[in-house]
């Protein structure tokens, strides 16, 4: 067997983790939508100024020729000058059919843009002597969009804006972003990073105590924080499990200590009465060996029948399948059955069974139980002076079926009535009386693979086994 190694943090095996690597998915993801998302509000912002420009420059076109049909050249040279001189990314010029510059902030345009009509996009160099202010207020040179036409009065009127702004703003968004991401990439490996440290450090602490239990310590038990967390869920079902499988590895060396010692004296027994038969020469005391070593195998094979039974219904594998079954004919039956054996004894037997009390059982199960219940009541029951009686009673009540029987023995005392449901447990110590101190174990077994729970209470005088089955 190879003990498993703790996995412990460390750059090398960081990438191996389930987290790190999902993490990293994430913040693919992340970063691709954000790219998505940045780029579409950049594309979107941009188009919207650029088509907000494209309406200024409308609305002031349609202003200029407005004017134009009803003023004389002077007054469209004031208006245009005015808005010239406004601070701003506006861009003006105003000039005669022969490319005399009348009016305006930019003179140097290229001769296509003064002679044709339409939209441009064009570098330009601002006239600063026309804008008139402190040189450093404006770009005196840079990109526009324009829109050129001839006025009504022969003029030529170019009016656009400097998309500088525009581009600077698509700019601080393009910086931004990659601020962002960068960011968003750090702060996620870190956090990534933590979030892996802090789950290997849980996972190996499920595998230390793995590897102890594996070991041979059985004690052993994950860590658990008190966070309530879903690590904490798994430890604790973890645990929950592990103390399971302690308790079984305990009573399966208690069982193995047990058959050692009570099926050792037995086959010493019967190898000593075989050996004697062999020596004696008398037929009758032979046939008389071998038949009380026929009645020793028979109990030795009950006993590992017994056994093989509890075994199987611990494991929550019965002999036969569930059905619903009549529990009060059950108890009825084996009340009958048992009615002669018991006044043989000198006891006397009771019954107050409710009628049409059904269940989902293993009907061979549920009657060996009872079985072995009404025998112990039999053989332990008798009083003091010889006499008692025994009362075998099953009735419903909210929620659950339960099923008494009691006797006027000398009861079983508030320590023992927990350890008679185990393997091979006798009461009385000197081991006289006949039985392997199996069938109670079997009950209890039986009562577990059924979902109920069985417990002995005080009688006064005498003991009560109470069988508690959820009503189905």
């Amino acid at each position: 067997m190879t003990d498993a190694a703790p996995r412990r943090f460390s750059l090398r095996n960081l990438w191996r983790t389930t987290t790190v690597r999902l993490t990293a998915i994430f913040i693919a993801i992340f970063v691709g939508f954000a790219v998505l998302l940045l780029g579409l509000i950049a594309y979107q912002t941009s188009v919207q100024i650029q088509r907000e420009q494209y309406r200024a420059v409308e609305r002031e076109v349609a202003q200029i020729r407005l004017l134009s049909s009803q003023s004389s050249v002077r007054a469209v040279a004031f208006a245009v000058q005015r808005l010239a001189d406004r601070p701003g990314p506006g861009i003006y010029y105003l000039g005669d059919p022969t490319g005399t510059m009348i009016a305006g902030n930019v003179s140097d345009f290229p001769t296509a843009v003064i002679s044709e009509a339409g939209r441009f996009e064009l570098e330009y160099q601002r006239g600063r002597e026309i804008y008139g202010g402190p040189e450093e207020d404006v770009p005196t040179h840079g990109v526009a969009i324009v829109e050129s036409l001839e006025l009504s009065n022969g003029l030529r009127l170019v009016i656009g804006r400097d998309v500088g702004e525009r581009r600077g703003f698509n700019a601080i968004i393009l910086r931004t972003f990659f601020a962002g991401a960068l960011g968003i990439i750090v702060l996620s490996l870190i956090a990534g990073g933590l979030t892996a440290r802090y789950v290997l450090r849980r996972i190996d602490g499920i595998t230390e105590t793995s590897s102890k239990i594996m070991s041979g310590n059985l004690s052993e038990r994950v860590p658990v924080t008190g966070r309530d967390d879903e690590f904490d869920a798994v430890a604790t079902s973890l645990n929950a499990m592990l103390g399971r499988i302690e308790k079984l590895m305990v009573g399966l060396k208690e069982v193995t200590d047990n058959v050692a010692h009570d099926l050792k004296t037995p086959l010493t027994r019967l190898r000593n009465k075989a050996e004697a038969a062999l020596r004696d020469t008398d037929p009758d005391r032979q046939r008389l060996a071998l038949e009380t070593t026929i009645a020793e195998s028979d109990q030795l094979i009950r006993t590992f029948n017994a056994l093989l039974l509890i075994a199987r219904a611990e494991a929550g594998t019965s002999t036969g399948a569930f059905s619903r079954i009549d529990l009060s004919e059950i108890v009825a039956d084996v009340a009958e059955l048992y009615q002669p054996v018991a006044e043989d004894a000198g006891l006397g037997l009771e019954t107050a069974v409710e009628p049409g009390l059904t269940l989902d059982a293993n009907r061979e199960l549920i009657g060996q139980a009872l079985v072995n219940l009404v025998e112990n009541a039999i053989k332990y029951g008798q009083s003091a002076e010889g006499d008692g009686s025994i009362t075998i009673a099953a009735r419903r009540e909210p929620g659950r079926i339960v099923v008494e029987v009691a006797d006027r023995g000398p009861g079983i005392s508030e320590a023992d009535r927990t350890r008679v449901f185990e393997r091979f447990a006798r009461l009385e110590t000197s081991r006289t009386e006949p039985g392997a101190g199996l069938g109670l174990a079997l009950v209890a077994a039986v009562v577990h693979l059924h979902g109920g729970t069985i417990r002995f209470e005080d009688s006064a005088p005498g003991a009560r086994a109470v069988i508690t089955f959820p009503a189905g």
